[in-house]
């Protein structure tokens, strides 16, 4: 006769590796992946694609478009999720992901190529909401932990090496080829995913969202204007220097647009930055903006300014993800308040910024951008962590997926007006290697400031 089991034995959730979930966490590490090996190898051929394309003119937009687009996705495929389902979403975003990497990579002209980038925002938007969907339906509760660590992990990884192999790639072979590279890789994605696509979730009832922002219409027509604002505030800022009255119609009907959106996507209160919650979502805004209105530009300063190769500058920027990886690392060992945590890593930020800043000039090496770049990088790993932590923790139970949405639209956009109104000034000071130089020492000062209001408004989370 055998023993019974014991009743209090304990519990061990499964593994994400195990067979019940395998292929569907092999399918999203995949899919996460490819979307980070493109967001963080784009940067470092982006020099080479503007002067082969003659497209330096439109720098800043070729970022900035995949960005906004990304905005808009992120909105409307969390509500299409929540409404209908992850599967029709995640499928679209995968296509015209693949799609736009098709397009940029055959592009033959700088309009195509930043309409590609904007089809493969558009792309990574509804794919990254909808797989996000897919791991809280997918996963019992006891192991999503887990799936979303390994989803950090995933992005982590092509922060680390994506730029170095996107250089090499470029130099090799050409720059069309780290867009195509990418294509063939969505096919074993999509068929390790299949499961999890037909997979009707079981025994979870969930009652529709209430208020503003759960309204499927008033949400996508708000994200619409935000994107739309957006784009027209940024042409507008881009053509002050030649059509002063067209360029300030389009700044003031952008910023109208722009501030309709964002009134109804953000918590009430945010655009003032309201003590809280508010303020905790529009620091991820602020981080953003000044991190990457200032990393976008740091090839294109080293490559056209120091002669460095794209594998070089792949290398300098790859620093700032070895910055990001240890901050966010100590962020999550330390008890000091939230707001403090912010307010060092936007300290850090600033620091590593007016680092960088003497790599563009005459008589200095480049490579002063590496360890400046660490220390921006350790800045956001330590900021941008704590915001998302502490915006959970200050939002109730049935606003969380709401205010996460908050954050992205945040980041997206902040990251997105940055980048555009540095190409601006890119445009306005000019593009000869001397020109280029004193642009990226405004664009650095600009975000070094922003990045100096965060500092200052970091208390106001509490």
């Amino acid at each position: 006769m055998t023993a019974p089991k014991a009743l209090d034995t304990t519990y061990e959730p499964p593994g994400i590796l195990g067979a019940a979930y395998r292929s569907a966490t092999l399918g999203i590490l995949l899919v996460v992946t490819l979307i980070a090996f493109e967001g963080m190898s784009v940067g470092v051929v982006m020099p080479v694609v503007s002067r082969q394309l003659q497209a330096l003119d439109l720098y800043g937009i070729s970022f900035s478009a995949f960005l906004i687009a990304s905005l808009f996705a992120n909105v409307v495929s969390g509500v299409w999720s929540d409404r209908r389902g992850y599967t029709i979403p995640f499928l679209v975003g995968v296509v015209l992901f693949a799609a736009g990497m098709g397009l940029a990579g055959a592009a033959t002209g700088k309009v195509l190529f930043v309409v590609a980038r904007g089809v493969q925002g558009l792309g990574a938007g509804f794919a990254i909401v909808a797989l996000y969907v897919m791991i809280a339906r997918v996963y019992p509760p006891a192991v999503r932990p887990k799936v979303f660590a390994a989803v950090s992990a995933a992005w982590v990884v092509p922060a680390m090496v994506g730029p170095a192999v996107a250089g090499f790639v470029a130099d090799r072979w050409g720059w069309r080829w780290v867009f195509f590279g990418i294509i063939p890789l969505v096919v074993p994605a999509l068929l390790m995913l299949v499961p999890a696509l037909r997979r009707t979730p079981e025994g979870e009832e969930s009652a529709p969202s209430e208020g503003p922002r759960s309204r499927p219409l008033a949400m996508t027509l708000a994200a619409a204007s935000s994107a739309a604002g957006a784009g027209v505030l940024l042409y507008g800022v881009d053509r002050l220097h030649v059509s002063p009255v067209p360029g300030t119609v389009a700044v003031v009907a952008g910023l109208a647009c722009l501030l309709y959106g964002l009134t109804r996507l953000l918590p009430p209160g945010a655009l003032r930055f309201g003590r809280g919650l508010p303020t905790t979502i529009m620091m991820r805004g602020l981080f953003s903006a000044a991190f990457f209105g200032v990393n976008t530009f740091i090839p294109l300063a080293l490559q056209s300014v120091k002669g460095f190769g794209p594998t070089a500058a792949g290398i300098a920027l790859t620093t700032g993800a070895l910055g990001w990886s240890t901050g966010s690392y100590i962020q999550s060992r330390r008890t000091a308040e939230p707001y403090r945590r912010m307010r060092l890593g936007a300290a850090c930020v600033t620091a590593g910024i007016l680092l960088t800043l003497p790599s563009a000039l005459p008589g200095v090496t480049g490579w002063v951008a590496v360890p400046a770049w660490i220390a921006a990088g350790f800045g956001m790993g330590l900021g941008m962590t704590t915001v998302s932590v502490t915006a959970l923790k200050q939002s109730p139970v049935n606003e969380q997926g709401a205010n996460s949405a908050a954050l992205a639209v945040t980041d997206m956009l902040g990251a997105g007006l940055a980048v555009g109104v540095g190409g601006a000034l890119i445009n306005l000071i000019g593009h000869s290697p001397e020109r280029i130089a004193q642009g990226f020492v405004v664009i650095s000062c600009l975000m070094a400031a922003v990045a100096l209001a965060t500092t200052l408004l970091a208390p106001r989370v509490r």
